[in-house]
């Protein structure tokens, strides 16, 4: 920090120092009872937050169609399977070693995490998400 800078910080810090002595004369809220207001309002905060009326699908019963979603994500799975992904592989597996020769370990490990997450991306979703909707 420069100096400039750690003046117009301290000039701010002592303002903020004289307001909250002005306060405390003029008897304004102390300093615990500031904390306790606060907290009774993120008490407030977290209560409303937490109705089940404001859920967005809070016991309604809602009925849910996920075509379009299944519909988009098969696209996206077509190409990334495809030959596209088949490119994606490829460009990131020579770019691993590439980057590796002039020691950019950094770009390495993320182009090798990009080509192997390409290679093995139908284990990933099978694993990890629902892929009852998706065509194979």
């Amino acid at each position: 920090m420069c100096k400039e800078n750690k003046i117009v910080v301290t000039r701010v810090v002592d303002s903020f120092k004289r307001h909250l002595k002005r306060m405390k004369s003029q008897r304004g809220l102390t300093e615990r009872e500031a904390q306790i207001l606060l907290f009774l309002i993120g008490l407030l905060v977290i209560g409303v937050g937490l109705a089940d009326t404001l859920y967005a699908q809070g016991g309604r019963g809602t009925n849910y169609n996920p075509e379009r979603i299944n519909n988009a994500v098969n696209a996206v799975m077509t190409y990334l399977e495809g030959s596209f992904g088949a490119l994606v592989m490829a460009a990131a597996g020579i770019g691993a070693i590439v980057s590796a020769a002039f020691g950019q370990y950094r770009a390495c490990l993320s182009l090798m995490v990009v080509s192997i997450g390409a290679f093995i991306l139908r284990s990933i979703m099978d694993t990890f998400f629902n892929t009852t909707g998706i065509q194979r």
